[in-house]
Parts: structure tokens; sequence; C-alpha cells
């Protein structure tokens, strides 16, 4: 068997070290770190394949295994507690106990290093892709992959909807905004998100002036190994649509927070979403650039990792754009550059804003007639340019469904959504999730 050299850091790790040493077998200690940062470093200039980390090191988390095994290096944590040892198996980190015998522990130590040289040829998502067989319209409240069934909530697998689209302001949030709302008030249960990285806005559309980023907030119990169902819920805000309920999670604060979205917790944010949610909505940001190229720390956070993540993930695409002359170029351009991002992506195209002032008279055979010469496919959903509806919504802090209920542009988000459009207007409130 070949050389295995391996870098430990924590005080727990000592006992085991000089039990290694006296084995003098291929399992060979060759730095001892002082703390994770150092061993970090030692496993990302190459001189490890594998990592043994105390659990006393409070910066634990799957960012972390993500980083030790991007570098080609496995990660074995010493823990004997069995809450810590259930947080980690959440997290899928391979764990051993103190007392465990030196040569036992080195067959552990061999096997997870072949485990993961075994795991390198293998994609690095197992997400779904876009599937466009399966699109947002399908999931109603009884076509829901929960309705009727008499599963529970930990057996349901609920679909995730990504809505996206090239920078400018195509109208990404009001449609990601309205389609959840759709849905919800239909009856299915929703949880929209709010992943742009660069201009969330979900709570400025909904008057939401809590300081909060409830997506960080459920990244960070999802990279701790601590997300569940109550704490999911517990991240969102719920709202009240005629008398159906829609938790959201609202985006980040402040620009510079967007480190606080790392692709691998925003994927466990999505996956415990399926869960406990028939649709799950997702307004990403405009950016497919894989951003990790311009750096000289390859494992540094990705700022455009939540956008790429959710397009993965999610089992339907909506590209939107503005239908005007600059912004039907600016989406053809975008959709060559997601395709080159997420190759197996199947977006359903959406114009917005469209009118006879900027596409001139019959709008949509015009836009339809370009984009059979400039773009590929077809134009999935034309949405008008309503401003007056959008503007009322945006006054009320509310959406399309309440503000404007017998707008044209509700009417054919509705219409997207396969939804019935003649619900009638009733009161709202805002609640946190769970309040009684």
């Amino acid at each position: 068997m070949s050389s295995i050299p391996v870098v430990t850091s924590g005080s727990g790790t000592a006992e085991l070290v000089q039990g290694l040493e006296r084995l003098q077998g291929p399992v060979t200690v060759i730095r001892r770190c002082s703390e994770l940062a150092e061993l970090i470093a030692a496993c990302q200039s190459g001189m490890a394949r594998a990592a043994i980390v105390d659990d006393d090191a409070v910066e634990l988390t799957a960012s972390l295994a993500e980083r030790l095994s991007a570098a080609g290096v496995a990660l074995i944590v010493l823990a004997d507690d069995v809450e810590t040892r259930e947080r980690l198996d959440a997290l899928g980190i391979r764990h051993a106990s103190r007392t465990l015998d030196s040569e036992s522990f080195a067959d552990l130590v061999a096997l997870a290093v072949s485990d993961l040289e075994s795991r390198a040829g293998l994609p690095a998502s197992t997400s779904s892709l876009a599937d466009p067989g399966q699109p947002f319209r399908q999931w109603t409240l009884a076509e829901s992959p929960c309705a009727g069934g008499g599963e529970g909530p930990r057996d349901r697998r609920g679909s995730v909807v990504a809505v996206w689209g090239p920078a400018g302001a195509p109208g990404r949030t009001t449609l990601a905004l309205n389609l959840a709302a759709e849905a919800a008030a239909a009856g299915s249960t929703v949880i929209l998100i709010d992943a742009d990285t660069y201009a969330p806005s979900i709570a400025a559309a909904l008057g939401l002036t809590e300081e909060s980023a409830g997506i960080a907030q459920a990244c960070r119990l999802a990279d701790q190994g601590l997300l569940d169902e109550g704490s999911l819920a517990g991240s969102a805000i719920s709202l009240d649509l005629l008398g159906q309920r829609m938790s959201v999670l609202t985006g980040i604060t402040r620009s510079d927070r967007w480190i606080e979205i790392r692709g691998t917790a925003l994927q466990r944010v999505l996956e415990q979403s399926r869960s406990i949610a028939d649709i799950t909505v997702v307004d990403c940001g405009f950016s497919v650039e894989s951003d990790e190229e311009l750096s000289f720390d390859t494992m540094a956070p990705r700022r455009n990792a939540a956008t790429l993540i959710a397009l993965e993930s999610a089992d339907t695409v909506y590209a939107v754009g503005a239908a005007d002359p600059v912004g039907v170029p600016r989406l053809v351009r975008a959709l060559t550059e997601l395709l080159a991002a997420v190759p197996a992506v199947s977006p359903l195209i959406v114009l917005n804003k469209v009118r006879r002032s900027a596409a001139g008279r019959a709008p949509e055979r015009q836009l339809s007639e370009a984009w059979e010469r400039f773009g590929s496919g077809t134009i999935d959903a034309f949405l008008p340019a309503d401003w007056e509806a959008a503007d009322a919504a945006l006054l009320a802090g509310t959406v399309l469904l309440e503000a404007a209920p017998s707008s044209p542009l509700r009417t054919a988000i509705a219409a997207l959504a396969n939804v019935p459009a003649g619900t009638r207007r009733r009161g709202r409130r805002h609640r946190r999730a769970g309040a009684k």
C-alpha cells in the first residue's frame, strides 16, 4: 500500500497521532497544525491525502469538507458526543471515536482516502438539472406531488423552480414572486427564496422592513449541519395570501454579505425545502460566470455559486427577458452563457414588458419572428407591460393577486402557473413562520 500523508489539528488528536507513529505503517502524520487555517493551507498545497480534526474545532462545516474534498484530501473527525456525531452524519463527514485503536483507525483513514479517490471521476453534484418536461405549471394543487397521497412531510419530494434572466431588471423578481403567490393561493405549499447575491429585492417588493436575511440564516444552519424542517421554517417569513400561506426566505441585506450564501449550503437548503414544500421558487442573480477562475485562491467562496447551484438543482428554469430592442438581444446572448455554464439546462423563455411602443404592431408576432431569426427554440410566454398594476403592487408591498387581481399582467402570470385567475381579493398580513 502506498504512503498516506496525514495532517492533523486539535488537541484531541495527540494520542491517536502517537499510536499511528508507533505502527510505522502507510498512514504517516507529516504535520500537526495549531489551527484549522493552517490545516487548510497544508491540504491545498497538495502535501496531504487525509486530514484528522478534533471536534473541538468550531469551524467544522460542510464548506470545510467541500474545500478539503476539492483539494483531494479525505476528512476524518474525532467525535464521541452523540449530538456532534449526528451533526457530522447530517453533513456527510466521516467520524471516529477517540478511543478507537490505532490499527483500526489507520484502516479507517485508508478507507476514507480510497473512497475519495474512487469518487474523483464522478460528477460533483447529484442534483437534478432543469427538466422542461416538468414545468412549473404542472404543479398545481390537484397535481402537486404531495396532494391526496397521504404522505408525510418527510416523504415529500417537491419541485424546484428557478427564475433567471440577464442583467438590466428584466423582471426576474416580479415573475418569481407572483408565480409563487399564484401557486400558494391555489393551495400548494410554497417556499420563495431570494438567492440573488447582487441585488436581492423580494423583501423590498413585499414591503418587509425587518433587517434580517432568512437565506443567510438558513445557509448558516445548513453549513453547520443543523438545518431541519423546524429551523428552515423559523428562518422564513410567512405571508397570508387569500387564506393560504407562503413562506419567504428573504435575501441578504447588504451586497457584501454574499459570502454567507455558499453553494454547498444553498444546495442543502433546497433539498430541505423539497422535503416540506410542493414548490420552491428561487429568484436567481443574473451572472452565471464561474467566478472562481478570477481568483488566485480557487477555493475562495464564489459569488455566483448561489445562482449556478439553483439552476443546476432546478426541475424547471424560467429565463425572463425584457421585450424591447435592448432586452431581447441581451437575453439571446445571456442564454448562450447559461448553456455554457449549465449545459443540461433547457429553460422556458418568457418575454416580459411586451408593448406596441417597443415592438411595433402585433408585438407578440413581431417578437416571435425576431426570436426565430436570432434566438433558439420558441418563446413560451409573453407578459404584458402592465405598469399600473406593477406599480400598485409595489406601492402596497404585496403581489398582483391582491393589488391588481384583474390586471392583464396578473392574468398572464396566473396562466403561466396554470391556476385560476378569478380568485377574489382578500386581506393580508405579514407574520413570522410558526407564529400563532
